[in-house]
Protein backbone atom coordinates (compact mmCIF):
# COMPACT_ATOMS: atom_id res chain seq x y z
CA UNK A 1 0.00 0.00 0.00
CA UNK A 2 1.54 3.43 -1.01
CA UNK A 3 1.49 6.37 1.46
CA UNK A 4 -0.96 7.93 -0.59
CA UNK A 5 -3.73 5.07 -0.02
CA UNK A 6 -2.45 5.20 3.43
CA UNK A 7 -3.05 8.68 3.76
CA UNK A 8 -6.76 8.15 2.26
CA UNK A 9 -7.94 5.33 4.18
CA UNK A 10 -6.87 7.78 7.54
CA UNK A 11 -8.57 10.77 6.22
CA UNK A 12 -11.73 8.32 5.53
CA UNK A 13 -11.31 6.97 9.41
CA UNK A 14 -11.47 10.23 10.66
CA UNK A 15 -14.68 11.16 8.45
CA UNK A 16 -16.14 8.22 9.80
CA UNK A 17 -15.16 8.97 13.17
CA UNK A 18 -16.54 12.59 12.93
CA UNK A 19 -19.71 11.41 11.81
CA UNK A 20 -20.46 8.51 14.30
CA UNK A 21 -19.97 11.50 17.04
CA UNK A 22 -22.37 14.10 15.43
CA UNK A 23 -25.02 11.21 15.00
CA UNK A 24 -24.24 10.58 19.13
CA UNK A 25 -24.29 13.82 19.87
CA UNK A 26 -27.45 14.20 18.51
CA UNK A 27 -28.51 11.27 19.81
CA UNK A 28 -27.61 12.55 23.45
CA UNK A 29 -29.39 15.70 22.51
CA UNK A 30 -32.39 14.15 21.73
CA UNK A 31 -32.63 12.14 25.27
CA UNK A 32 -31.85 15.09 26.83
CA UNK A 33 -34.38 16.78 25.38
CA UNK A 34 -37.06 13.49 26.44
CA UNK A 35 -35.86 13.63 30.19
CA UNK A 36 -37.82 17.37 30.17
CA UNK A 37 -41.33 15.07 29.62
CA UNK A 38 -40.21 11.94 31.01
CA UNK A 39 -41.81 9.87 33.65
CA UNK A 40 -42.63 6.54 35.17
CA UNK A 41 -43.92 4.36 32.16
CA UNK A 42 -42.22 5.65 29.65
CA UNK A 43 -39.95 4.13 27.11
CA UNK A 44 -36.77 3.79 29.47
CA UNK A 45 -34.81 2.69 25.88
CA UNK A 46 -34.83 6.61 25.00
CA UNK A 47 -32.45 7.49 27.45
CA UNK A 48 -30.22 4.81 26.07
CA UNK A 49 -28.10 7.24 24.43
CA UNK A 50 -27.23 9.27 27.65
CA UNK A 51 -26.05 6.02 28.74
CA UNK A 52 -23.69 5.09 26.64
CA UNK A 53 -22.40 8.68 26.44
CA UNK A 54 -21.09 8.49 29.86
CA UNK A 55 -19.14 5.35 28.62
CA UNK A 56 -17.84 6.86 25.91
CA UNK A 57 -16.71 10.06 27.55
CA UNK A 58 -14.84 8.14 30.06
CA UNK A 59 -11.21 9.29 29.94
CA UNK A 60 -12.52 12.27 28.17
CA UNK A 61 -12.52 14.81 30.84
CA UNK A 62 -13.74 17.93 28.84
CA UNK A 63 -16.54 15.77 27.53
CA UNK A 64 -17.13 14.23 30.43
CA UNK A 65 -17.83 17.62 31.66
CA UNK A 66 -20.14 18.97 29.33
CA UNK A 67 -22.35 15.93 29.52
CA UNK A 68 -22.29 16.55 33.17
CA UNK A 69 -23.22 19.81 33.17
CA UNK A 70 -25.99 18.68 30.46
CA UNK A 71 -27.66 16.69 33.18
CA UNK A 72 -27.20 19.15 36.27
CA UNK A 73 -29.07 21.83 34.05
CA UNK A 74 -31.93 18.98 33.85
CA UNK A 75 -31.96 18.25 36.85
CA UNK A 76 -32.29 22.32 37.85
CA UNK A 77 -35.37 22.83 35.00
CA UNK A 78 -38.13 21.11 36.66
CA UNK A 79 -38.02 17.89 35.45
CA UNK A 80 -40.41 14.97 36.95
CA UNK A 81 -39.40 12.69 40.25
CA UNK A 82 -38.71 10.28 37.71
CA UNK A 83 -36.65 11.90 35.61
CA UNK A 84 -34.71 13.19 38.70
CA UNK A 85 -33.81 9.82 40.39
CA UNK A 86 -32.62 8.73 36.59
CA UNK A 87 -30.30 12.08 36.74
CA UNK A 88 -29.14 11.24 40.09
CA UNK A 89 -28.11 8.18 39.11
CA UNK A 90 -26.12 9.22 36.37
CA UNK A 91 -24.29 11.96 38.70
CA UNK A 92 -23.58 9.62 40.86
CA UNK A 93 -20.74 8.71 38.21
CA UNK A 94 -20.21 11.64 36.53
CA UNK A 95 -20.60 13.83 39.16
CA UNK A 96 -18.26 16.73 40.43
CA UNK A 97 -18.29 20.13 42.07
CA UNK A 98 -20.79 21.41 39.47
CA UNK A 99 -23.02 19.06 40.25
CA UNK A 100 -23.20 19.88 44.25
CA UNK A 101 -25.46 22.67 43.55
CA UNK A 102 -28.53 20.64 42.10
CA UNK A 103 -27.84 17.96 44.48
CA UNK A 104 -27.97 19.89 47.37
CA UNK A 105 -31.31 21.85 46.91
CA UNK A 106 -33.19 18.38 46.57
CA UNK A 107 -31.78 17.36 50.14
CA UNK A 108 -34.39 18.83 51.80
CA UNK A 109 -37.06 16.81 50.19
CA UNK A 110 -38.21 13.51 51.30
CA UNK A 111 -39.10 12.55 47.75
CA UNK A 112 -35.40 13.34 46.89
CA UNK A 113 -33.22 13.50 49.49
CA UNK A 114 -32.29 9.87 49.44
CA UNK A 115 -30.93 9.80 45.96
CA UNK A 116 -29.72 13.10 46.09
CA UNK A 117 -27.49 12.15 49.23
CA UNK A 118 -26.27 9.05 47.36
CA UNK A 119 -24.93 11.04 44.34
CA UNK A 120 -23.30 13.70 46.61
CA UNK A 121 -21.92 10.78 49.09
CA UNK A 122 -19.49 9.55 45.70
CA UNK A 123 -18.49 12.82 44.71
CA UNK A 124 -15.11 13.09 46.20
CA UNK A 125 -14.87 17.00 46.21
CA UNK A 126 -14.85 18.25 49.81
CA UNK A 127 -17.90 20.80 48.24
CA UNK A 128 -20.19 17.26 48.33
CA UNK A 129 -19.42 16.84 52.31
CA UNK A 130 -20.00 20.66 52.88
CA UNK A 131 -23.07 20.38 51.21
CA UNK A 132 -24.36 17.66 53.39
CA UNK A 133 -22.99 19.30 56.86
CA UNK A 134 -24.75 22.13 55.69
CA UNK A 135 -28.29 20.47 55.42
CA UNK A 136 -28.01 18.39 58.25
CA UNK A 137 -29.09 20.81 60.96
CA UNK A 138 -32.33 22.28 58.27
CA UNK A 139 -33.69 18.62 57.63
CA UNK A 140 -36.27 17.20 59.18
CA UNK A 141 -35.89 14.47 61.42
CA UNK A 142 -36.87 11.88 59.05
CA UNK A 143 -34.37 12.38 56.70
CA UNK A 144 -31.47 13.19 59.22
CA UNK A 145 -30.55 9.60 59.71
CA UNK A 146 -29.46 9.32 55.63
CA UNK A 147 -27.46 11.84 55.76
CA UNK A 148 -25.90 11.30 59.16
CA UNK A 149 -24.75 8.03 57.44
CA UNK A 150 -23.46 9.20 54.03
CA UNK A 151 -21.10 11.62 55.93
CA UNK A 152 -20.13 8.53 57.36
CA UNK A 153 -19.53 6.11 54.86
CA UNK A 154 -17.11 9.05 53.53
CA UNK A 155 -15.28 8.76 56.68
CA UNK A 156 -15.94 13.19 56.65
CA UNK A 157 -13.69 14.05 59.51
CA UNK A 158 -15.12 17.64 59.57
CA UNK A 159 -18.69 16.82 60.96
CA UNK A 160 -17.49 14.64 63.94
CA UNK A 161 -18.21 17.86 66.11
CA UNK A 162 -21.59 17.96 64.34
CA UNK A 163 -22.92 14.32 64.22
CA UNK A 164 -21.48 13.98 68.19
CA UNK A 165 -24.06 16.43 69.37
CA UNK A 166 -26.73 14.07 67.50
CA UNK A 167 -25.88 11.46 69.84
CA UNK A 168 -28.58 12.30 72.86
CA UNK A 169 -30.90 13.18 69.71
CA UNK A 170 -35.00 12.80 71.15
CA UNK A 171 -35.34 10.87 67.78
CA UNK A 172 -33.80 7.28 68.67
CA UNK A 173 -33.24 6.73 64.42
CA UNK A 174 -31.04 9.67 64.49
CA UNK A 175 -29.27 8.94 67.45
CA UNK A 176 -28.51 5.60 66.53
CA UNK A 177 -27.19 6.95 63.08
CA UNK A 178 -24.72 9.40 64.41
CA UNK A 179 -23.47 6.24 66.81
CA UNK A 180 -23.18 4.35 63.42
CA UNK A 181 -21.36 7.05 61.64
CA UNK A 182 -18.90 7.99 64.26
CA UNK A 183 -17.93 4.46 63.99
CA UNK A 184 -17.41 4.57 60.19
CA UNK A 185 -15.54 7.75 60.46
CA UNK A 186 -13.06 6.28 62.83
CA UNK A 187 -10.63 8.72 64.19
CA UNK A 188 -9.29 9.21 67.79
CA UNK A 189 -11.77 12.60 67.31
CA UNK A 190 -14.77 10.08 66.63
CA UNK A 191 -13.68 7.81 69.50
CA UNK A 192 -13.48 10.87 71.97
CA UNK A 193 -17.08 11.70 71.20
CA UNK A 194 -18.47 8.24 71.89
CA UNK A 195 -16.68 7.47 74.60
CA UNK A 196 -17.42 10.63 76.44
CA UNK A 197 -21.22 10.15 75.64
CA UNK A 198 -20.96 6.13 76.43
CA UNK A 199 -20.77 7.43 79.87
CA UNK A 200 -23.76 9.26 80.03
CA UNK A 201 -25.67 7.08 76.99
CA UNK A 202 -29.19 5.88 78.25
CA UNK A 203 -30.31 2.61 78.25
CA UNK A 204 -31.32 2.33 74.55
CA UNK A 205 -28.01 3.81 73.41
CA UNK A 206 -25.74 1.94 75.31
CA UNK A 207 -25.43 -1.08 72.48
CA UNK A 208 -25.22 1.05 69.33
CA UNK A 209 -22.63 2.82 71.20
CA UNK A 210 -20.99 -0.15 72.09
CA UNK A 211 -21.19 -1.50 68.73
CA UNK A 212 -19.97 1.75 66.99
CA UNK A 213 -16.91 1.67 69.41
CA UNK A 214 -15.97 -2.30 68.22
CA UNK A 215 -16.63 -0.63 64.14
CA UNK A 216 -14.11 2.18 65.42
CA UNK A 217 -11.63 0.16 66.66
CA UNK A 218 -11.52 -1.94 63.34
CA UNK A 219 -11.00 1.12 61.15
CA UNK A 220 -8.08 2.54 63.66
CA UNK A 221 -6.14 -1.16 63.29
CA UNK A 222 -6.98 -0.80 59.82
CA UNK A 223 -5.49 2.51 59.48
CA UNK A 224 -2.28 1.74 61.45
CA UNK A 225 -3.65 3.05 64.68
CA UNK A 226 -3.12 0.08 66.19
CA UNK A 227 -1.73 1.58 69.90
CA UNK A 228 -5.27 3.39 69.80
CA UNK A 229 -7.15 0.65 68.52
CA UNK A 230 -6.10 -1.76 71.70
CA UNK A 231 -7.17 1.06 74.08
CA UNK A 232 -10.49 1.03 72.74
CA UNK A 233 -10.62 -2.48 72.66
CA UNK A 234 -9.21 -2.30 76.29
CA UNK A 235 -12.46 -0.01 77.58
CA UNK A 236 -15.15 -2.59 75.81
CA UNK A 237 -13.44 -5.50 77.16
CA UNK A 238 -13.57 -4.29 80.97
CA UNK A 239 -15.97 -5.97 83.76
CA UNK A 240 -19.01 -3.84 82.78
CA UNK A 241 -19.27 -4.54 79.18
CA UNK A 242 -21.82 -7.01 78.06
CA UNK A 243 -20.74 -10.41 77.13
CA UNK A 244 -20.45 -9.99 73.46
CA UNK A 245 -18.57 -6.90 73.26
CA UNK A 246 -16.34 -8.46 75.38
CA UNK A 247 -15.90 -11.33 72.92
CA UNK A 248 -14.97 -8.74 70.09
CA UNK A 249 -12.73 -6.94 71.32
CA UNK A 250 -10.59 -10.13 72.80
CA UNK A 251 -10.80 -11.55 69.04
CA UNK A 252 -9.69 -7.67 68.08
CA UNK A 253 -6.82 -7.38 70.51
CA UNK A 254 -5.33 -11.06 69.22
CA UNK A 255 -5.18 -9.66 65.97
CA UNK A 256 -3.85 -6.11 66.72
CA UNK A 257 -1.16 -8.67 68.27
CA UNK A 258 -0.44 -10.63 65.10
CA UNK A 259 -0.76 -7.17 63.05
CA UNK A 260 2.58 -5.83 61.63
Amino acid sequence: MTNKETAKMTLAAGVATVAVARADSAAVNKALETLKTYDWGADRNALNPIDRAIIATHGDSAARKALEKSLVDALAGGISRSAQDYVCRKLRVVGTRQSVGALAALLPDEKTSHIARYALERIPDEKAAQAMRDALPKVSSKLKPGIIGSLGTRRDKKSIMLISKLLGDSDIQVAKAAAQSLGLIGTSAAVKELSKFAKKAPANMKMPVGDACLVCAEQLLADGEKSEAVALYKELNGDDQPKRFKVAATKGMLTAATKK
